[in-house]
């Protein structure tokens, strides 16, 4: 059994510091720890991979590196277990610790049930991510305003509130709900985009010309489809239940498009056309979004930079479209109401072309 003694609640004296383990120094396990650190813990880790870890040390996502799971654990307040979905159930199962134990995985329901015999567990999962696995994609900003999931099956009161202040230490926005419409929520939101973006690469490779035009709506559509495929598809399996539900959801909806196109129903298309626009406008606070056209040459971002901090404004977002061959591409920086005509002023002054 593996066992870890409980020293100190998270909200400890400010003359003592707290002891952080994690387990798995992926992507999400070192920004975790790099976050943890940030904020005054201590972090040890571990991993299975002499190579993650060793990088994990070197980036400074913990502090030390512990020669076992059991080792890690010893003496912790926080275990942070971020390994796959199927080695944080399979670590839960053996694992005896009074300290407070959260997790990362995607899924919850089997999480859940394996943390049963824990007399401190939430679980947890960080609606953040990268493309790039692995730890030297880690950051310590990467949970910044993104909503981070805290599950209340068998969870205590007291537990929760030190996962929701935690949480929000790392700059997350803490959301609390049961496993299960975790995993029913996370199908429709998280796991169906992954399988649509590699389907509609598989699609699109069967044209011979068709990747060779794809730009802007494409590439984000199937942004996803570069993260790393074993761990997904791990995830996938796992959730397949509600997966399924989903993607039976979407045959569905396809089947009435299919036959709306092969009517030629262009009032019924317009109108479903006209409902997801709005419901993806209600997805994000309105913006006004300024094209800057950026040449291939040195210093285009510095002087975005420079305009961005002339003019004062608040970017809500960004996104590059590259040209498809070189040559600069056009940067979209969406700011709120009002604030469009101050940057882009401040943009026209660095020697900016602007894309009406």
């Amino acid at each position: 059994m593996r066992s870890g003694a409980w020293r100190l609640p998270f909200t400890c004296r400010s003359d003592l510091v707290s002891t952080a383990a994690i387990i798995g120094t992926g992507l999400i396990g070192t920004s975790v720890g790099l976050a943890l650190r940030a904020s005054g813990w201590f972090v040890k880790g571990w991993d299975p991979d002499q190579a993650a870890i060793q990088a994990a040390l070197d980036l400074a996502g913990i502090d030390a590196h512990a020669g076992s799971f059991d080792e890690a654990i010893h003496q912790a307040d926080l275990v942070v277990l971020a390994g796959p979905p199927g080695a944080v159930v399979a670590d839960l199962a053996g694992l005896a610790t009074d300290a407070l134990v959260t997790d990362v995985a995607g899924v919850k329901l089997p999480v859940v049930q394996a943390a049963g015999h824990l007399s401190h567990f939430v679980g947890g999962h960080p609606m953040a991510g990268r493309e790039h696995a692995g730890p030297r994609a880690a950051s310590a900003a990467l949970f910044r305003g993104a909503t981070w999931i805290l599950c209340t099956d068998g969870a205590s009161g007291g537990d929760l509130a030190n996962m929701t202040e935690i949480v929000m230490s790392l700059g997350a926005v803490p959301v609390t709900m049961t496993a299960a419409e975790h995993d029913a929520a996370v199908a429709t939101i998280s796991h169906l985009p992954q399988v649509l973006a590699s389907v509609l690469v598989q699609v699109a490779a069967g044209d011979p010309h068709a990747l060779d035009l794809a730009a802007g709506s494409f590439r984000d559509l199937t942004r996803v489809a570069l993260s790393e495929p074993a761990w997904w598809a791990e995830l996938l399996v796992i959730n397949r239940d509600e997966l399924r539900r989903v993607l039976g959801s979407l045959i569905d909806t396809l089947e009435i498009w299919s036959s709306d196109l092969q009517e030629g129903a262009v009032e019924r298309l317009a109108t479903q056309l006209e409902e997801a626009r709005h419901l993806r406008q209600a997805m994000a606070p309105p913006v006004i979004a300024v094209r800057v056209v950026m040449q291939d040459r040195p210093g285009e971002l510095g002087a975005v930079g420079r305009a961005l901090a002339v003019s004062g404004v608040d970017v809500r977002d960004l996104q590059l479209r590259h040209g498809p061959h070189g040559g600069g591409g056009v940067l979209t920086l969406s700011v709120r109401p009002g604030e469009a005509e101050t940057l882009r002023s401040a943009l026209v002054a660095e020697g900016f072309d602007l894309e009406e």
